[in-house]
C-alpha cells in the first residue's frame, strides 16, 4: 500500500478489499457507490461512530513488533560476495530512498491540518531513515571495501 498511512500498516489490495466487506458487514464502515459516465463505479468508505470506537478501543492493545524487510540489507549481507559496482549501486539506491521517505515524512510533520500525533509521528520517523542515511554515508567505505573479498568457493557456515 502506498501513501500517507503506508508507515503504519502493510496491505495490498487483495487484503483491504475483504477487510471492507467484513468492516461493512460488522456495521464498522459504510460506503456509497459514485457512478460517473464511462467509467466503472467506485465505492467510497465511511467510518462509522461504532467503527471509530472500535477502532481506538484496537489501539488500547500493545503494538505488535515492527516487522523490517529489506532487501538492501540482503545485499550488504553477501557483499563478499557481490562484485562492487552491485554494491555501490544498492548503497546509491538506499542511499536515494531514505532521502526520499525523509521528504515524505517532512511533507506529514509540516502539514498544519496534521495532528500533534501525525507530526511526532512523522519527526519519529525522519530521524530513524537520517540515522540510517547518516550510517550510510559514515560506514559505506566499509562495505564497498568488502565487495568482491570471497568467491562462492569459500562459503561461511551460516548460524
Amino acid at each position: 500500500m502506498d501513501g500517507k498511512y503506508s508507515h503504519f500498516v502493510d496491505a495490498s489490495f487483495g487484503s483491504i478489499y475483504p477487510a471492507l466487506n467484513r468492516l461493512e458487514v460488522d456495521g464498522l464502515v459504510t460506503f456509497r457507490e459514485i457512478v460517473e459516465p464511462g467509467k466503472p463505479g467506485r465505492k467510497v468508505y465511511s467510518i462509522t461512530p461504532e467503527g471509530r470506537d472500535h477502532f481506538l478501543q484496537a489501539l488500547h492493545e500493545p503494538p505488535s513488533k515492527d516487522i523490517f524487510r529489506s532487501e538492501f540489507l540482503m545485499i550488504a549481507m553477501c557483499a563478499e560476495f557481490l562484485p562492487r559496482d552491485v554494491v555501490v549501486k544498492a548503497l546509491d539506491v538506499r542511499a536515494e530512498q531514505l532521502r526520499a521517505e525523509i521528504d515524505l515524512l517532512r511533507g506529514f510533520a509540516d502539514d498544519e491540518k496534521a495532528t500533534q500525533g501525525i507530526r511526532w509521528a512523522a519527526t519519529y520517523g525522519m530521524d530513524c531513515m537520517s540515522n540510517s542515511l547518516n550510517y550510510l554515508k559514515e560506514k559505506r567505505g566499509e562495505l564497498e571495501a568488502l565487495a568482491g573479498s570471497k568467491t562462492l568457493a569459500q562459503p561461511e557456515a551460516a548460524e
